[in-house]
């Protein structure tokens, strides 16, 4: 919820008590000029808590005001802050993997085959399985893997919040993005981007600071 100063807290007070009242009124009452309310009656009616009309003036709607930030969040899509995913092919081995991994700074890899999503392999997975003891020179990356349909995935005109939502149910790092497509009356998914807490933090901060 949106933190609103003691100016803007006394603003709705006179407004819930004198409704409808102009905004030269309110300025009036605490002597200030309309210019500096400007703001304020601004946000307030942005939040949803005042509801302004011409030649009238200021109602107190009784709504309980609207977290902007997370408006902000739902309007935003995947594909706006998507990043570029770390693709491998069935084939490799687990060593190969392990350094594509590390030297990509990623901690989820996606394996594709022809270009389709068939599992996701973390450092998790990795870690698990090195300490089993098998010999990640010889062991190709589909025997580690997370497989379809066993994958979360996102599409890119679905809302960040919906990304957020799904990273916290599945307890993931990250998702990918994906486009259908249909190949021979089938539909299979193409990794086109990936979506990771990462890009979430980065976004955050970015909003804050707006």
């Amino acid at each position: 919820m949106i933190e609103f100063t003691s100016r803007q807290k006394k603003i709705i007070e006179i407004v819930e008590k004198s409704q409808p009242i102009t905004s030269q009124d309110i300025a009036t009452l605490l002597k200030v000029t309309r210019a500096t309310l400007r703001p304020d009656l601004s946000i307030l009616t942005m939040s949803g808590v005042l509801d302004a009309r011409p030649k009238v003036g200021y109602f107190y709607t009784g709504r309980p005001h609207v977290n902007l930030i997370e408006q902000q969040i739902k309007s935003i899509r995947v594909e706006d802050i998507m990043s570029v995913p770390v693709v491998v092919t069935e084939e490799m081995s687990v060593y190969d993997a392990i350094v594509t991994m590390f030297l990509e700074d990623t901690g989820t890899i996606y394996v594709v085959s022809e270009g389709i999503l068939v599992g996701v392999v973390s450092r998790k997975d990795f870690l698990k399985n090195a300490i089993g003891g098998i010999d990640i020179n010889k062991v190709p990356v589909a025997m580690v893997m997370t497989r379809m349909p066993n994958i979360t995935t996102i599409f890119p005109e679905e809302s960040i919040w919906v990304a957020v939502n799904k990273i916290v149910e599945h307890e993931v790092d990250s998702l990918p993005v994906v486009e259908k497509l249909v190949d021979e009356g089938k539909e299979k998914l193409k990794v086109i981007g990936k979506i990771s807490k990462s890009n979430m933090a980065k976004l955050l901060v970015e909003l804050c600071r707006e």
